[in-house]
């Protein structure tokens, strides 16, 4: 069984207990009340260049602890400052220790929008992530068929969020473009082996078109962002990298070519 297989498994035993403890006429009911969404593939159409979606993690199965006792206010306050367009943070708990609770606490701490990162298979979710006060929820191509995908899309626009698509080959990203994803993120990660390849969005940028396109995974230099940016990727999504750094707001602006 691969790590993803893993997750997987995790992630549906955590959706039945969800919906046996809030129930899901309650999680709509709570979303409904939510704040409006802040826009996150707006901000990453209209923020100035190189575009950063700045990742909050503690850790990854891959990596094991990267900033363990992190907490995500002061880190997301030092993003906003540093020139990030979004926010983007973990809330799996028993593979990247993270909470929905450090997803509220990041909204609350600054004003942009944030991407509930997870792994969402269940309309269910999406309503979890609208009432916590997510604006974005990741959808995975790899862990949906085609119909799941479709009404989790369409799940998300019903309350308001933007959905990224993550794909990680020429199959997925046809698949997401298919079913009318406007907001694609090319993982150089493959979920399967968690070998990570720049080149992975080199490959795949000049087939999307008319979408908002990120590069995720692997990003650690400014040199990356400039050729990258330069092939027609719009924003790019960084964790590690910052969350490794001493001073996460000084790594982001380096890499943003500010420093």
């Amino acid at each position: 069984m691969t790590i993803l297989d893993r997750i997987l498994e995790r992630k549906t035993q955590e959706i039945a207990a969800l919906r046996r403890e809030a129930g899901e006429d309650a999680l709509r009911a709570a979303a409904a009340e939510a704040p409006p969404a802040r826009g996150f593939r707006r901000a990453l159409r209209s923020a100035s260049a190189p575009r950063v979606i700045a990742e909050f993690k503690r850790a990854s199965p891959s990596k094991g602890a990267i900033r363990p006792g992190a907490e995500p206010a002061p880190i997301a306050r030092a993003y906003a400052a540093a020139g990030a367009a979004a926010l983007s943070v973990l809330t799996d708990a028993d593979f990247f220790g993270g909470s929905l609770a450090d997803l509220r606490a990041a909204r609350e701490a600054c004003e942009l929008p944030v991407l509930r990162k997870d792994f969402t298979l269940d309309a269910i979710q999406i309503a979890e992530a609208r009432a916590a006060g997510a604006d974005a929820v990741l959808l995975i191509v790899s862990a949906l068929d085609d119909e799941r995908l479709a009404g989790l899309l369409d799940e998300a626009r019903q309350l308001g969020l933007d959905a990224l698509v993550e794909v990680h080959d020429g199959v997925e990203l046809e698949r997401a473009r298919a079913l009318g994803a406007e907001l694609i993120g090319v993982n150089n990660r493959d979920l399967r082996s968690f070998r990570t390849d720049v080149a992975v969005t080199e490959r795949l940028c000049s087939r999307v078109s008319g979408c908002t396109l990120v590069s995720e995974s692997g990003i650690d230099a400014p040199e990356t962002l400039d050729a990258l940016g330069a092939l027609g990727v719009d924003a790019f999504l960084i964790g590690e990298a910052l969350m490794r750094a001493p001073d996460p707001g000084a790594e982001l602006r380096r890499l943003r070519g500010e420093e």
